[in-house]
Order: C-alpha cells, then structure tokens, then sequence
C-alpha cells in the first residue's frame, strides 16, 4: 500500500476522486496508527508518521469512500494525570462524516476491567465498536436555496426523525424512522398544511446508546449521547450506514427546502457519549483525554456541569475548533439552516462560571457562515449559576422557559401571574430589551420534548414515569401541570372537555404571543406519553406520534373527528388555524417591543397595545397586583404597527382584543368602548366551531360577552 505523507488539514478523511487524506490532532499520543477495516474481521495497520502541530496525517491512494477505519493511539496511561491512551482500543475519528455499525457492550470497549478499575483493560475493542467511514463529499444539489425565513415569520416545529415518521400510515414501512420518512410527501405536506416553517430536529448527530439502558432493555431514544460531531446517526437511514446516511440526509434536507421548510438542528456540543472516568473509551478519551474533556483538579475525575459524566473543555482551541468545524460543514456541506444548542450555558463556561463573552461566542459572532444561521440556545444547564435565560449575546434567540412556566401557571389557575404573563405575552422585554434585542428572541413554547406533552399538561398532575426503569425517581417533579380533575385517562365527559378547551387555550396563547412559536411534533394531536415526562429511553409506541389511521399520501385526515388511537384531527385543525390567523396578522409577530403609547405619524391616537379588567376599564397597578386577578382584555392596535416594511413602507393591520379568562368560573367581559365600534369572535376555546369563517358573533363596543371558565376568545376589527 502506498503511503503518502498527505496534509495536516482538514482534520478527519477527505475524498478527493483518486484517494483519502487522513488527519487527527493529539497531544498525547507518541504514536498513532490509522486502521483499515476489511469485511472480514481483519485490519491493515499503518502509522502516521507525519506530524504538524500535533496533527498526524498521511494521503493513500485508492482508498475510496465506503472504507471503514478507526485509529490505535500508542501512548501513556496514567489516570492519575488524566492520560488514557490506549492501543487495544479502537478509536472513532473525531471528524468522522459517516459511522457505521453500533456498540457490542461487554468489558473490551472500557479502559479498565469492571473487577478492578486501577488496572488497565488490553482486551481489543474492534470487533465491539463503531467504525468511521471515509464518505465522497460529491452530491447534486441542483438549485437548493436556504429559505431563509425571517424569525417574524417562523413557526417551529420540534421532531424527533424516528418519532414523527414511525407510525404514518401513508409511509412505506421501509422508510418509516428515517431521513426519508422525513422526505415523503404525507409528511412534508401535513408540514405545509399545518404552516410549519422551520423542522427543528431532535438530535441527528451519530449518538450512542448507553451501556445501562441497553441492560434494562431500553434506549436512548432521545439522542442527547453524540460521539460524532460531523456524521448523521447511522440509525436513520433506510438503506445503509457505509455513507449512505449522508446521502440520505442531503436528500430530506433538499426535499424540505423545495417546501419552504427550513432545518435546524438540535445540537449537543457540551458533552460525549464517553461518560466520566467509568464510562467507556470510544474516541475522545483514547485520543487525548486532557485536550477534550474538562477534568477537576484531581485529574482522573471529570467536570460534568451536564449531568452526564462529563463537559467538553471549551477552552481548549482544539475542541472550540472541532464545534466550530462541525457547525460549518453542517451548513456549508449539509445546507441545514440553524441550530439549537443543547445546555448551551455550557458552552459558556471557560473555567467554573457562566461566561457570556466566552471564546465560543465570540468564535460564532465573527464567523462569517455560521453567524448568518439561526442560533437558538437552551439557556441553562445543571451547573452552578447555569439558568440564564436572558443573558446570551444579541445574536443569539432562546428557548424561553419563563414564557412556558409562566403560561402554564395561568391556565391552571396560579394566584400573582397576571403581570408576568403580560410581558411574556408581548414578548419579555423584561428580558431581551436592555441588551438591544427584540420580542423575536424568545422563542415560546408550552411543551417540548422534555416534560409532558400537550396531551398530557392537562391530564396529569403528577409524573409517571415507572416505564423507565428508576422507580419513577426520574424526570421533573414540579411541571406545572393540572388534570382538570381526574388523573390520567377518564370517562367523565366534563373533564375531557375541560382539557380539550385547555389545549386550545395553550395552542391559542402559543401562537397571538409575540415571539416565535414552538410546536411540540404530534401535539396538534393531542399525542400523550401516559404521563411519562422524561421518555428520553422509550424508543417504542409510547413516543412516536400517533396519526389518524385516515392520514395518507396526499395529507389529508378525517376532518374534525377522532383518528385511530386518540389522534385528535379536530386539534389538529385547531391549531392549523391559529397557525395562519398568525401568518396573515403581523400585528401578532411585531419585530419590535410595543411602546404602550400612540405611534407617531399615524392618525391613530390609540395606544399601540392597552390592558383591560373584564369590565371593560384600563388596567390599573392595583389590578395588576391583585392576587386574585386571573382574566384580562388585552388590546393590538393593527393601526399602530412602528417597524416599517421590507421596502420601508408602513405596515398596518386588523386590530384585535384578546380576551382572557383563566378563573374557574364563567366571566362578563364587556368590549372596551373607546377601541372600535364593531368586532367579530374569530376564537373561541370554548366554542372552536365559531372559527368557521363567517361564524363569529358580531358584537358592539360596550357589548357583554360571557366566558365560561378557563376560555380565551380573541375578537377582530377591519383595519
């Protein structure tokens, strides 16, 4: 075999049509030898002998895409001084673009035998582990553009790949769980339908599944355990991990931007698969452990500010390299369209606190491709100090957990939330103003992955999560959530209606609040998890959506009646038309923070938003601070718009009162009378068939409209 010295960059294997250029960074080794793997079992060794700055490379011709390799890193072993080199074990290429094969959990894939960790584990770890995989970059993209979705007008969608296409009917059972499942009309056109702009995906980066939940018998379903930073999860594809992955994630991606919908990726940069000092040597840990991993001050234990056994060392220009490498090729490489970035005040600790001028801020402000993509972060982890929604720098939006704790409070009837859900509900200026940025920031949501569903929220005051294996001990205690009286399923017919009406007010709320909105996959029908809300190991039918056994090819459901297995249609319509009453209302995704005063240079002298009591006066501090206060008219002046246009021209719009009534009795509201003469009911959750269009009552100013209890009605006047 022929072997040429090669380049020390890029960094992982890289096809060039006649050969592959292999390069890795290690500061630890004193000696590394790339492995090819042959089908049958066996390897040809061959060492990189070239060195530059610590990255040792070579160039071998006819090696082609589809060749599995892995390295052997010849070096010290001494825990004690956090060095964990160990030959017997074959390592995963950091920058791999393609894994394949999974874990065969046993004692060969760890540094040290389970009867005594002190002592070094030389059992080969080949023929248990994963393989990287060299893969031809080459693909058509024909005339695939970003979308580029201004934020004011995005509605996102979080999925899970396997979750929302497992159990579609209209899909080929052999696409059902995969990149192309994502990729099949049924699916994309329900996107579509439903106004669904931007797919944020659940994590698609090769991920592991943990040694323990495979002995229970269980997986890691949700995906936050990535080993490699640059490969889409080989899992996810339908017809082969040698590569194909790639090919098949570029087509979804394509598929998708060809419907308008742009794609983001949930990201897990703070941490590995590798665990603490007891977990597994795969890549990182075996290659150079001191580089890669944050280690206490005893440096045979590791720094987990994540909760998962250890916190990638962002201080480290190697590993502040490889996240800003990896972040590049998925945009350049990939097209996708933005990230979310899991535990990102993790990305933000330098040393011990929350950093928020860090190196990897500042690395993301001035890149010039991955600043241009949406940046969404999750803004706390389980560190120290780690809640710090707010404070991320002005280029960055943020999943808004006090918009979701303070929404959800309201409707289940919380005493003292009525001002904070003000300003949640305009936006949080409390939060994203002093620092120059806007009401688009916040990215609001009720119900994510994490916790309960929708479904769920209104059905269940306490967890359940036995399923999973840890006596219930598992997931969050405290989730705001309220059955409406009776826990979990039931016959009694009020209750059901209750919470039938209290997911239309979330639903409702989500989508009239100024933000952008996030809507959990399969809340549209009204999926539930029996009351499990941390289904991170429950890869089966407790997780994945459920669809009316009506929905087909062309997308099309059972309108207004209930699907197979409880998939609610009529939600589903519901939340369809919320969706586009916000798509065709800019008045609901102002790109500025209202003033709450007249705007000047219009012939409007109405404030631009106004607060009433239910009996029609104007807010008063008093009525704010009152603990009992839990119903409130809120005010849009479509007249009263201050951001201009995209040409500069004056943006104007229908008004609207949105009517809030989250007691648990029925209230008189009177419409305001300085505000309009005349309204339309265009929603009511108490009565969603007012939504046909022309159904609505029409009513006068000085009017009384009675809500029954915990009910939103949203009213309309022409511009």
């Amino acid at each position: 075999m022929q072997v040429w010295p090669g380049e020390a960059y890029p960094l992982g294997a890289t096809y060039d049509g006649a050969g592959t250029n292999f390069a890795v960074f290690t500061e630890a080794a004193d000696r590394v030898e790339l492995c090819l793997l042959h089908d049958d079992g066996s390897e040809t060794a061959v060492e990189l002998r070239e060195s530059d700055a610590f990255v040792r490379h070579a160039y071998l011709p006819g090696v082609m895409p589809g060749q599995r390799y892995g390295f052997r890193v010849h070096g010290p072993y001494d825990p004690g001084r956090g060095l964990r080199c160990n030959s017997a074990k074959l390592l995963l290429d950091p920058y791999a673009k393609a894994i394949s094969g999974s874990i065969r959990w046993g004692e060969e894939v760890y540094g040290y035998h389970f009867d005594d960790p002190e002592r070094r584990n030389d059992l080969d770890s080949a023929p248990h582990t994963m393989a990287s995989v060299v893969v031809n970059p080459y693909f058509d993209w024909g005339d695939d553009r970003p979308p580029r979705t201004e934020y004011h007008h995005t509605v996102l969608y979080e999925a899970h790949v396997k979750g929302l296409t497992m159990r579609h009917p209209g899909l080929p059972e052999e696409l059902r769980g995969t990149y192309a499942g994502l990729a099949h009309p049924a699916v994309i056109e329900h996107l579509r339908e439903l106004g669904v702009t931007a797919l944020e995906l659940m994590p698609v980066h090769q991920f592991v599944n943990d040694h323990r939940l495979v002995d229970m018998g269980l997986n890691n379903y949700w995906g936050y355990n990535t080993i490699g930073f640059f490969a889409p999860h080989n899992a996810y594809a339908s017809w082969g991990d040698r590569g194909q992955q790639v090919l098949e994630f570029k087509s979804a991606v394509r598929a998708l931007h060809e419907a308008g919908i742009e794609v983001i990726l949930d990201v897990v940069y703070n941490h590995t698969a590798e665990g603490n000092h007891l977990g597994p040597t795969l890549s990182f840990k075996g290659i150079d452990n001191p580089s890669y991993y944050r280690l206490t001050d005893d440096p045979q234990y590791y720094m987990d500010t994540t909760g998962t056994g250890n916190s990638l060392l962002m201080r480290s220009p190697h590993v502040l390299q490889m996240i800003m490498d990896s972040l590049r090729y998925w945009v350049t490489e990939m097209h996708v369209d933005g990230f979310r970035f899991d535990l990102a005040a993790t990305l933000a600790r330098q040393f011990h606190e929350v950093d928020r001028l860090s190196s990897f801020f500042d690395l993301v402000q001035q890149d010039p491709v991955v600043s241009q993509v949406k940046l969404i972060a999750e803004p706390w982890d389980v560190g120290e100090g780690g809640y710090q929604v707010g404070n991320f720098p002005p280029l960055w939006t943020e999943w808004n957990g006090k918009y979701r704790d303070t929404v959800r409070d309201l409707w289940r009837g919380e005493q003292r939330t009525l001002a904070e859900f003000a300003s949640r509900l305009t936006g949080s200026s409390d939060l994203y103003q002093d620092d120059g940025r806007r009401p688009l920031a916040s990215i609001n949501f009720v119900t994510c992955h994490d916790g309960f569903t929708l479904h769920d929220l209104v059905a269940y005051n306490d967890k359940h999560n036995e399923a999973n294996g840890e006596d219930n001990r598992d997931g969050e205690s405290h989730n705001r959530s309220w059955n409406c009286g009776a826990e979990g399923d039931t016959d009694d017919e009020g209750v059901l209606e209750l919470r039938e009406r209290q997911m239309r007010n979330f639903i409702a709320t989500l989508m009239l609040s100024q933000g952008v909105p996030m809507i959990s996959h399969g809340d549209e029908f009204a999926r539930t998890q029996q009351g499990n809300n941390n289904a991170y190991c429950q890869d089966n039918e407790l997780s994945w959506v459920r669809w009316p056994e009506t929905e087909g090819g062309d997308g099309e459901g059972a309108e207004g009646a209930e699907g197979a297995e409880g998939a609610d249609t009529g939600l589903r319509d519901f939340t369809r038309t919320l969706v586009w009453l916000r798509r065709e209302h800019p008045v609901f995704r102002r790109r500025r923070f209202f003033h709450g005063r007249p705007v000047e240079g219009t012939h409007d002298d109405l404030s631009d938003v106004a607060w009433f009591t239910p009996d029609g006066r104007e807010m008063t501090q008093q009525d704010w601070d009152s603990a009992q206060a839990s119903a409130l008219t809120v005010f849009l002046n479509g007249n009263a718009i201050s951001e201009p246009g995209t040409r500069g021209e004056r943006v104007t719009d229908d008004s609207f009162l949105l009517m809030f009534n989250a007691s648990p009795e029925p209230i008189d509201f009177v419409v305001p009378v300085d505000h309009g003469p005349q309204w339309e009911v265009v929603v009511d959750t108490a009565k969603p068939e007012t939504m046909k269009e022309g159904a609505g009552a029409k009513v006068q100013a000085g009017d009384r409209l009675t809500l029954v209890d915990r009910s939103m009605t949203v009213l309309q006047r022409p511009a």
